[in-house]
C-alpha cells in the first residue's frame, strides 16, 4: 500500500476518513504522515463544526476516568501528546488548575475515593483541602462549601484551535479534505469500499469512521448493530470578561453517573463559563437554548457562585455529545470489511485525540494496512493566537509597522483585526463562513455578538471569498 500521499486526485484513497471533527482530524493528520493517500470526509462545510466546536474546553489530566479503562488510558497519555503539541503549534493554552468543591458531607466523604482513583491513574498530584483553603483560592464561591480535592495540572485550551491545526496539519501532509460529504450509503468491494456522499462517490480501500453523532449511522451502514449514539444537549453561559477575576481556575463538583455535572471556569477568551447542562434528546440537530436549561443554570450558578450572576452573560450556547450505550471508547477494527469504528468519544475526546489517532493506526496495521512512517513531515503548522494568555497582533506593534492590517480593529468586543481576518480566509483550511471566521478570530463573539461589527466582517469575507480562500478547492477531490 504506497499510494503517493500527495497527489490531488485519487480515484482511490488507501483510507477514508469520515469526520472532520477533533477526533477525525486526528487520525486523518496520523495516517497521512505515512505512505498512504487520506482522505477527510465532513458532512457540513467546515471542519470542527459539530460537536468538537461546543464544549468546556478544558484539557483533562484523566484524574477522574474509570480506571483500567481505554478513555482512562488514551486520555492520560492525550493530556501529554496534545501539551505538547499545542506548545510546538501556538494552539492557546493556560494551566490554571482546577478544584472539586465539596457541598455535603456525602461529597465531602467522597473526595479520598476520587483522590485513589486519581492515583489508580496515574495523576498521584490531588490534595484534599479544608474550607478555609478553598475560600482563600476562590474568595467568590458561595457559602457552604466544606472542602475540595485539587487538582493542579487541569487547564483550559482553545478546542476551536485545536481542530484547526489537526486539520490544517492533516491536509500539510497530504490528507484531502471533502467538506459537504455527507456519507448515504456503503457498498464494499472486493478492493474498495464505495461511500456514497451527498457531493457523489468516494472510494477507498480502509475506511475508519469517526462521525460522533452520527456514527451509530455509519456503523449500520456497514452492516453492525453495536450501539446507539444518544444526544446529550449541553447548555452554557458566557460571562463577560470583569468577571475573570472571580474563576481564575476550574470550579468542579463531585462527579456523578451522569457526568461531570456544572462546573464554573475560566475560558481561553478571558471569559468565564458555567454549565453544561445534561439533557438527552432524539434530535441530532437540536443545538437550541432552552428556558428549562437556563433556569437549571442560574439555579446551580446561584449556589455555587452567587456574585456571578449579578454580572452581564455575553452569551449562551448549547452543544451535543455522543452519549453511547458502552461504558468505555468504542473503537473496533473489522479487518475482513477493511473498517474502523471509532465511537462514543465523549468530550474528553479533546484532550484524548491525539491519543486515539496513535491507538487507531496500531488497530489498523494490526488488521492489515501497512502504515510506513514518512521522512518528509513538515513542523507542526502555527496557528494564529486568539487567546488572552499571550500577545495578540493588535498589540504587536512590530507586526503592525510590517503589515497595518493587524493594527486595523474590526471586532473591538474581541479586539479582532483586519490581518486575522484575512488571513482566516486564505489559510490553508479557510473559514467558509461567518461562522468559521468567529472560530478562527474570536469575530462577534464578544458583547456585542456581532451586532456593531457583524457588517464590516461580512464585508471583509467577501472581498476575501476567492478561489485561493473561502471557496471550496478541498471539495472537487476524486
Amino acid at each position: 500500500m504506497t499510494a503517493t500521499p500527495h497527489r490531488p486526485h485519487h480515484d482511490v484513497f488507501d483510507v477514508a476518513v469520515i469526520g472532520g471533527g477533533l477526533v477525525g482530524a486526528a487520525i486523518a493528520r496520523e495516517l497521512s504522515g505515512c505512505d498512504v493517500s487520506v482522505a477527510l470526509l465532513e458532512a457540513r462545510d467546515d471542519v470542527g463544526d459539530g460537536t468538537s466546536k461546543a464544549n468546556t474546553a478544558i484539557l483533562h489530566t484523566g484524574f477522574d476516568a474509570e480506571p483500567g479503562t481505554l478513555e482512562s488510558r488514551l486520555v492520560a497519555r492525550g493530556y501529554r501528546l496534545l501539551s505538547a503539541y499545542a506548545e510546538a503549534a501556538g494552539i492557546p493554552v493556560e494551566h490554571t488548575g482546577a478544584v472539586l468543591v465539596a457541598w455535603d458531607d456525602e461529597e465531602l466523604r467522597a473526595l479520598p475515593g476520587l483522590k485513589e482513583k486519581a492515583e489508580a491513574n496515574g495523576y498521584p498530584h490531588c490534595r484534599i483541602v479544608g474550607a478555609d483553603d478553598l475560600y482563600d483560592v476562590l474568595p467568590d464561591l458561595g457559602e457552604g462549601a466544606l472542602g475540595g480535592l485539587t487538582v493542579p495540572d487541569e487547564s483550559i485550551i482553545c478546542t476551536w484551535t485545536t481542530n484547526l491545526a489537526l486539520a490544517t496539519d492533516a491536509h500539510e501532509r497530504g490528507t484531502t479534505i471533502l467538506l459537504r460529504h455527507a456519507v448515504t450509503g456503503v457498498d464494499a468491494g472486493e478492493e474498495a469500499t464505495t461511500l456514497h456522499t451527498s457531493a457523489g462517490a468516494v472510494r477507498a480501500r480502509w475506511v475508519v469512521n469517526a462521525a460522533g453523532l452520527g456514527a451509530d449511522h455509519i456503523d449500520r451502514l456497514f452492516g453492525h448493530d453495536r450501539f446507539t449514539v444518544t444526544p446529550r444537549r449541553g447548555e452554557l453561559f458566557v460571562f463577560d470578561k470583569l468577571t475573570r477575576p472571580m474563576a481564575d481556575r476550574i470550579v468542579l463538583p463531585v462527579p456523578t453517573s451522569r457526568g461531570k455535572g456544572v462546573l464554573i471556569s475560566p475560558t481561553i477568551y478571558g471569559n468565564v463559563m458555567l454549565g453544561p447542562t445534561a439533557e438527552d434528546l432524539t434530535d441530532r440537530t437540536d443545538t437550541a437554548t432552552s428556558e428549562d436549561g437556563y433556569d437549571f443554570l442560574l439555579t446551580k450558578g446561584e449556589r455555587l457562585m452567587p456574585r456571578l450572576l449579578a454580572e452581564e452573560v455575553t452569551a449562551s450556547y448549547a452543544g451535543l455529545r455522543a452519549a453511547i450505550d458502552h461504558p468505555d471508547y468504542l473503537i473496533e477494527a473489522t479487518p475482513a470489511q477493511r473498517y474502523l469504528l471509532v465511537g462514543g468519544i465523549r468530550s474528553t475526546g479533546l484532550t484524548a485525540g491525539l491519543a486515539i489517532a496513535e491507538h487507531a493506526r496500531t488497530l489498523l496495521e494490526e488488521a492489515g494496512l501497512t502504515l510506513r512512517t514518512r521522512g518528509d513531515l513538515p513542523a507542526a503548522p502555527q496557528m494564529p493566537n486568539i487567546g488572552e494568555a499571550a500577545p495578540r497582533p493588535y498589540q504587536d506593534a512590530g507586526l503592525i509597522a510590517r503589515d497595518p492590517a493587524y493594527g486595523t480593529i474590526v471586532c473591538f468586543c474581541e479586539r479582532v483585526t483586519e490581518g486575522e481576518i484575512r488571513d482566516a480566509c486564505h489559510a490553508p483550511v479557510p473559514a467558509r463562513s461567518l461562522e468559521g471566521l468567529r472560530r478562527r478570530t474570536r469575530a462577534m463573539n464578544g458583547r456585542c455578538q456581532g451586532f456593531y461589527c457583524g457588517a464590516a466582517v461580512a464585508a471583509l469575507r467577501e472581498r476575501h471569498h476567492t478561489h485561493d480562500g473561502c471557496t471550496s478547492h478541498h471539495e472537487d477531490a476524486r
